[in-house]
């Protein structure tokens, strides 16, 4: 997990605000898909890599936050 504490927290933080809420128009992917799986019609495939597509970036970010408080 070293190239996690490589990558600047900017970078992650910029990633996870853009993917959450992209694409802008007519409702961003990740609510739609949290709506969906709220619903629980979220069962395609393709709709449940959407939701962990648009999710890494947060799910790494809280990885390196979580290493760096367990390293201090």
């Amino acid at each position: 997990m070293k190239w996690l504490d490589d990558v600047p927290y900017g970078l992650l933080i910029a990633a996870a605000i853009l993917m959450a809420l992209l694409p802008f128009q007519p409702q961003p992917h990740l609510l739609e898909k949290l709506g969906m799986l709220m619903d629980g019609v979220l069962n395609k495939p393709i709709d449940i890599f959407d939701l962990c597509w648009h999710l890494l970036p947060s799910l790494l970010l809280g990885l390196k936050f979580y290493r760096a408080k367990k390293s201090i």
